[in-house]
C-alpha cells in the first residue's frame, strides 16, 4: 500500500485561495506510475485529504452560525424597513440595498465556499463554476458601491446640505444603476471560469475536480486582479473615509447644537424667560426651533457612529482576502508554498470572514440603532407569542369571558393615579405643553376584548379619546402651548 501512496507533495499546490479561484495548478498533482487499487487509493484520498480535520469542523460550526444570522438578520433588516413607512429614508433604502446583496451571496455562494474548502474538490459542474464566483464578485461590488452611495449622501446630508438633494427617489434609481453596473462590470469573472479536472484522475473520481480562471497570457490575470482590487476595495475605501472624517469634525469637533456649551447658552434663557414671563409666541418658536436642532444632531450622530462601525467592519473582513489574492494573482505567491496547511488556513479563514461581514451588519444595526433594535424586538416577541399562543388559549378564553363582563368606567378608574403623574411631568415641562383653548386629546390603551379592539401579536387593544380639560381640571386655565402632554 505504501508503494501506491499519493505523495503529499504532489498536492502541495492544490488548496485554492477564494470561490473564484477554487484550486492551484493541476500540474503539481501527480500519479504514481505504479500499479495501485482504485478503491483502495480512492480511500486513501478520503482519509487524508477530503474528511473534514479537527479544526476543520471548527470552520463548519462557523460557517453554520454565520449562515442562520446573516440570513435571518438580513431578511429582518429588508422587513422592518417595508413594513414601517417611518423607516423609509434615503440611508435605510441603501442599506435594504446592501442587506439585500447579503442574503444573495449567503444562499448562493457560501455553501459553495464551504464544501471546497474542506473537499478541496468542485462538485456543482461547469455552468455553477460561472455563475457562482459571478454572484459572488457582483455582491462584493454591490456592497462597496451601496457604501460608497451611503458615504456620499451623508457626506451631502451633513457637510454641504444646500448643493444636494438626497430623495427617496434618487437612492431608488441609485440603487438599480448599482445593480447594472456590478453585473456588466463583473462579466469577465463568468467568461474565465473553467472546469478542469486532475491529470490521470479525469476517468477515474470527480475528487479534486477544480473551477479555476483560464486566462489566454499571463499578464491579463495580474491586470485583472489588480484592477479589481483597486476599484472594489481600496480606492472606495479611501473616499469613504475621507467623507467620513470630515462628517466626523462636522458632527462632533465643532460648537453646534447638542454639546453642552451651546445647549446651556440657547436653551436655558429660554427657559427662564418661561418661567418669569410665560411663554410668547417668539419664545415657543425659538424653543421648538433650538429642541429641533439638536435633535436633529442627535439623530444624525448616531446614524453616522453606525455607519461607520459598518464601514470598520466591512474594511476589516475583505482585507485579509484582498490582501491575499493579490499576492498569489498578481505576484504568484503560494502556487507552491512549503507550509501548506498554514496558507490553506490563512485562505480558509479569510472566506469566513467575508460571509461574517453579511452577519455582522443586522448585529450593528441592533446594538446602534434603536429603531432596528426595536423592530427585531417586536418581531421575536410575534414569534414567540406564536409559538405559546396555541397552548394558552384555553387559559386566556377563560379570563377574556370574565373581564369582557366588566364595564370600561371601572377599568379607567385605575387610570387616576396615572394622570396625577402626567400633571407633574406637564407641570415640570410647561414650555413643551399645548396652546390654550386647543382641544387636545389623549389616546389610552386599555386591556379588552372587544371585536371593535385593535390586534397586535395576538394581544388585544381597546383604544379611547379623551379631552385633556377632563383628565386636567386646571388645562382651561392655564396658558399651555407646544406638545401634547404625555403619559
Amino acid at each position: 500500500m505504501s508503494e501506491s501512496k499519493l505523495d503529499e507533495d504532489s498536492l502541495s499546490c492544490q488548496k485554492r485561495s477564494s470561490v473564484s479561484e477554487q484550486n492551484e495548478t493541476q500540474e503539481s498533482f501527480s500519479i504514481p506510475s505504479a500499479d495501485y487499487d482504485d478503491e483502495e487509493f480512492l480511500r486513501y484520498l478520503w482519509k487524508e485529504y477530503l474528511h473534514p480535520k479537527e479544526y476543520e469542523w471548527v470552520l463548519i460550526a462557523g460557517y453554520i452560525v454565520v449562515f442562520i444570522v446573516a440570513l435571518i438578520g438580513n431578511i429582518l433588516v429588508c422587513i422592518a424597513v417595508w413594513k414601517n413607512h417611518h423607516m423609509r429614508t434615503v440611508t435605510n433604502y441603501f442599506i435594504v440595498n446592501l442587506s439585500l446583496a447579503d442574503v444573495l451571496v449567503t444562499i448562493t455562494c457560501l455553501p459553495a465556499t464551504l464544501v471546497v474548502d474542506i473537499t478541496e474538490t468542485w462538485f456543482f459542474g461547469q455552468t455553477l463554476c460561472k455563475v457562482i464566483p459571478y454572484l459572488q464578485t457582483v455582491s462584493v461590488s454591490v456592497s462597496v458601491l451601496t457604501l460608497s452611495c451611503i458615504a456620499l449622501d451623508r457626506w451631502y446630508a451633513i457637510c454641504h446640505p444646500l448643493m444636494f438633494k438626497s430623495t427617496a427617489k434618487r437612492a431608488r434609481n441609485s440603487i438599480i444603476i448599482i445593480w447594472i453596473v456590478s453585473c456588466i462590470i463583473m462579466v469577465p469573472q463568468a467568461i474565465v471560469m473553467e472546469c478542469s479536472s486532475v491529470a490521470g484522475l479525469a476517468n477515474k473520481t470527480i475528487l479534486f475536480t477544480t473551477c479555476d480562471e483560464k486566462w489566454g497570457a499571463e499578464v491579463y490575470p495580474k491586470m485583472y486582479h489588480m484592477c479589481f482590487f483597486l476599484v472594489t476595495y481600496m480606492a472606495p475605501l479611501c473616499l469613504m473615509v475621507l467623507a467620513y472624517s470630515q462628517i466626523f469634525r462636522k458632527l462632533w469637533c465643532r460648537q453646534i447644537p447638542g454639546t453642552s456649551s451651546v445647549v446651556q447658552r440657547k436653551w436655558k434663557p429660554l427657559l427662564s424667560l418661561a418661567q418669569h414671563r410665560g411663554l410668547g409666541q417668539t419664545t415657543k418658536s425659538k424653543i421648538r426651533g433650538v429642541a429641533a436642532e439638536i435633535k436633529q444632531i442627535r439623530a444624525r450622530r448616531k446614524t453616522a457612529r453606525m455607519l461607520m462601525v459598518v464601514l470598520l467592519v466591512f474594511a476589516l473582513c475583505y482585507l485579509p482576502v484582498s490582501i491575499l489574492n493579490v499576492l498569489k494573482r498578481v505576484f504568484g505567491m503560494f502556487n507552491c508554498a512549503e507550509d501548506r496547511e498554514t496558507v490553506y488556513a490563512w485562505f480558509t479563514f479569510s472566506h469566513w470572514l467575508v460571509y461574517a461581514n453579511s452577519a455582522a451588519n443586522p448585529i450593528i444595526y441592533n446594538f446602534l440603532s434603536g429603531k432596528f433594535r426595536e423592530e427585531f424586538k417586536a418581531a421575536f416577541s410575534c414569534c414567540w407569542f406564536g409559538v405559546h399562543h396555541h397552548q394558552d388559549e384555553r387559559l386566556t378564553r377563560g379570563r377574556a369571558s370574565t373581564e369582557s363582563r366588566k364595564s370600561l368606567t371601572t377599568q379607567i378608574s385605575n387610570f387616576d393615579n396615572v394622570s396625577k403623574l402626567s400633571e407633574h411631568v406637564v407641570l415640570t415641562n410647561m414650555s413643551t405643553v399645548p396652546a390654550n383653548g386647543v382641544t387636545t386629546k389623549l389616546r389610552v390603551a386599555v386591556t379588552s376584548n372587544s371585536h371593535e379592539s385593535e390586534s397586535f401579536c395576538g394581544r388585544q387593544w381597546h383604544s379611547r379619546e379623551y379631552r385633556v380639560d377632563q383628565i386636567y381640571p386646571w388645562y382651561n386655565q392655564t396658558d399651555l402651548t407646544g406638545v401634547t402632554p404625555r403619559i
